[in-house]
């Protein structure tokens, strides 16, 4: 797996908005990708898309993307509903017939697909299903709320936010700085830069509690801090459930806002949603810490935004405004330095250590 070079199939989709599992993928595994597929936008750049990616080409097809050495298929995408676009079929044919592995994080498993799967058998290459779940799922006990750990989870005012991202670049500072860090990967796209996880949406709604405790145990094995992916929002009307289900399983110390300024009504590609108003970043922090209230107290520590549609002046005087308000640490951990946050969440770590040893200590003298 880790040798894979993934050609991206995203044809008419590819944006800052419509292809998160692209994007994310080009963010995060860059080396590992050859090209992206979108006859619309052939001859550019991902970085003339999407701002970042540097020189990875769009290209228009699949046979000019072959000539690039690809080993596998990335479906890019990740839409409402999580089904294969029709028109797509030839392109998924032409991959595995040229010996390339498919890899896709579509509800819709491919690998259940008679016509490909059948194909895939005959060429002798994979067909990954990223959320695929496990069939040994439990239901959440509150196990994760005993750990050592300082656990902390991704939340947002609205789904498609920047939960992921925000987590990911928090990991990658807290490395840096010698903290041993666990990523729980929760959604298909966080799965693919990790190599692990479990993506909740696609858990019985009974087990998605289940899920998020397993991957938060796993995630905390031999480090100081876990950072569980967040999905959808609690006042999301497509995706609380799955979000409510994550913060119960996980049973997080602490839980880092995800938000973005600029975003006015719930997300749906095609404003399907334009009926709500998201509510207020305050609010919205409320209405997580009563939904986890009566399991324990967990607090929002601090606040990332997703400033990619601001220009700079706009984006620090949005981080300023909400610090102002909140009295939160605020940052873009993509756009500007991430250290605000971090530094929250080693403060917490640090007193959760402090609290833990005190406990012993007492303990020990009964």
């Amino acid at each position: 797996m880790s040798e894979e070079r993934y050609l991206i199939l995203a044809e008419g989709h590819f944006g800052p908005e419509t292809t998160k599992t692209a994007n994310s993928a080009i963010r995060y595994l860059p080396e590992r990708i050859v090209a992206v597929i979108d006859s619309r936008l052939a001859g550019k750049t991902a970085q003339d898309v999407l701002g970042f990616g540097g020189a990875i080409p769009v290209v228009a097809g699949m046979e000019e993307g072959l000539k690039h050495g690809p080993t596998s298929l990335l479906v890019g995408i990740a839409p409402q509903g999580g089904r294969l676009p029709d028109d797509w079929r030839p392109a998924l044919r032409l991959a595995i017939e040229s010996g390339l592995s498919i890899v896709s994080g579509l509800h819709f498993h491919l690998g259940d697909d008679p016509e490909l799967s059948g194909l895939a058998a005959k060429h002798g290459v994979e067909i990954r299903d990223l959320r695929r779940p496990p069939n040994d799922l439990p239901v959440s006990t509150g196990k994760a709320r005993l750990l050592d750990a300082y656990t902390v989870l991704t939340v947002g005012t609205d789904c498609n936010i920047g939960k992921m991202t925000a987590g990911l670049q928090l990991r990658d500072a807290m490395k840096r700085e010698g903290t041993k860090v666990g990523f729980a990967a929760t959604g298909q796209t966080g799965i693919l830069i990790e190599g692990w996880g479990i993506a909740v949406d696609a858990v019985v709604a009974d087990f998605i509690g289940g899920a998020a405790e397993r991957l938060t145990l796993q995630a905390a094995e031999g480090n100081d801090v876990v950072l569980v992916e967040g999905q959808g929002s609690l006042v999301h009307p497509g995706y609380s459930g799955v979000t409510l289900g994550l913060l119960h399983g996980s049973m997080p110390d602490a839980m880092v806002l995800c938000h973005q300024p600029s975003r006015r009504c719930p997300y749906n590609r095609y404003n399907v949603y334009s009926w709500m108003t998201l509510p207020s970043v305050q609010e919205t922090i409320r209405i997580y810490e009563s939904a986890i209230a009566p399991l324990r107290e967990s607090k929002v520590i601090a606040i990332c935004l997703n400033t990619w549609d601001l220009s700079d002046e706009e984006a620090r005087a949005e981080i300023a405004r909400t610090e102002a308000e909140t009295g939160l640490p605020t940052t873009d951990p993509v756009r500007y330095d991430p250290a605000p946050v971090v530094a929250a969440i080693l403060e917490g770590m640090e007193r959760k250590r402090a609290s833990l040893a005190t406990r012993e200590v007492a303990s020990a003298a009964l």
